[in-house]
């Protein structure tokens, strides 16, 4: 089993910037590829960024290419999402998740195995 505590978010104004961390416990995060995921109210849960376990591969939505930036840090059994120039469209809650041996070809729900509780962003002036 693995738990995730994301957190990081927060209120920031259009053009800014929020790092959301992803810490992580139990199971060695070693093997897992890291996902970070949102959902805004009345949508649906969408698929942001995703890093690989194997040779640090990164997937990005078009939405995001650009402004934000995964990364993992092994050691300190944690993930990160650094997001820049954010927009409004970027308010959703954000989690992170993690997929075993995932190399991020495909950056679904429903291959996600452990998921964290969610952060809440929002853009706004």
């Amino acid at each position: 089993q693995m738990r995730l505590v994301e957190s990081g978010g927060g209120l920031v104004q259009p053009g800014g910037s929020l790092r959301l961390s992803c810490a992580t416990s139990g199971t060695s995060l070693d093997y897992y590829a890291i996902g970070w995921f949102r959902q805004a109210p009345g949508k649906e849960r969408e698929g942001v960024a995703c890093i690989s376990t194997d040779d640090g591969t990164t997937y990005y939505a078009d939405s995001v290419k650009g402004r934000f930036a995964i990364s993992r840090d092994n050691a300190k059994r944690a993930g990160y999402l650094q997001m820049d120039s954010l927009k409004p469209e970027d308010t959703a809650v954000y989690y992170c998740a993690t997929d075993l041996f995932g190399t991020c070809a495909v950056l679904s729900t429903d291959q996600m195995n452990f998921w964290g509780q969610g952060t809440q962003v929002t853009v706004s002036s």
